[in-house]
């Protein structure tokens, strides 16, 4: 299996922990007019912060495409190729943290190529989970969401950030208390996703705290 990964270098080495050991990978930051007939899949970990796909991703029959899609719907990709869309392409929760779990988070452009991405997953061996097509996937707008809870909860002076990661963690088993977790996924995708996923839905959950926001802004995480 010969796989092409574009993207960030901890993004393209978070996926690798989940390809077949026995695959030929490929990795470059941005694509730059490879050929994609070399390849059986194609990973973009670039949509969401690059939302421009290349003409060829629409025109390659054969190839299977997997792309960035929880700060976007993954139909947006219809808005960035003009002819009709020919290629296999599929959406993947790829924010930092979420790639390397067991079970992979993954939704179709088109519905009635969900039986060709169950046979992908299982030749990659994955465990999937076929999300609607909607921004924010499930997990990452459940923990965006518990993340900005608890920076309101800070806000307000009901509790430290240590207090709050302690308690998540003990209290539910969470790898990451929702700060730490914040810092590790980054500011910018968290406050991003939560934009996303408030223009998308105009739910109040989503509305972002202006201790998150101010983070955002000014660059910084939560723990230096």
């Amino acid at each position: 299996m010969k796989i092409l990964v574009v993207g960030e270098r901890n993004r393209i080495d978070e996926l690798a922990t989940i390809l077949p050991e026995n695959a030929e990978i490929d990795a470059i930051p941005f694509y730059q007019n490879e050929p994609l007939t070399d390849y059986d899949i194609v990973f973009d970990l670039n949509f969401d912060d690059v939302p421009e796909l290349p003409e060829p991703y629409g025109n390659e029959k054969d190839t299977i495409i997997f792309i960035s899609s929880v700060k976007m719907q993954l139909a947006e990709v219809t808005y960035f190729l003009d002819d009709e869309i020919h290629s296999k392409i599929f959406g993947i929760n790829a924010l930092p943290t979420f790639l390397g779990r067991k079970l992979v988070e993954v939704s179709c452009l088109q519905k009635n190529d969900e039986p060709l991405l169950k046979e992908t997953a299982k030749k990659l061996g994955w465990e999937i989970a076929i999300t609607d097509d909607r921004v924010g996937m499930i997990t990452p707008r459940i923990v965006c969401m518990i993340i900005n809870e608890a920076c309101f909860t800070v806000q307000e002076g009901t509790a430290t950030m240590e207090d709050i990661d302690l308690g998540m963690k003990l209290g539910t088993n969470y790898p990451f208390g929702p700060f730490e977790w914040a810092d590790k996924i980054g500011i910018k995708d968290v406050y991003e996703t939560l934009e996303a996923v408030y223009e998308d839905t105009k739910d109040e959950r989503y509305k972002i705290c202006p201790l998150l926001k101010t983070k955002y802004m000014l660059s910084e995480k939560f723990y230096s």
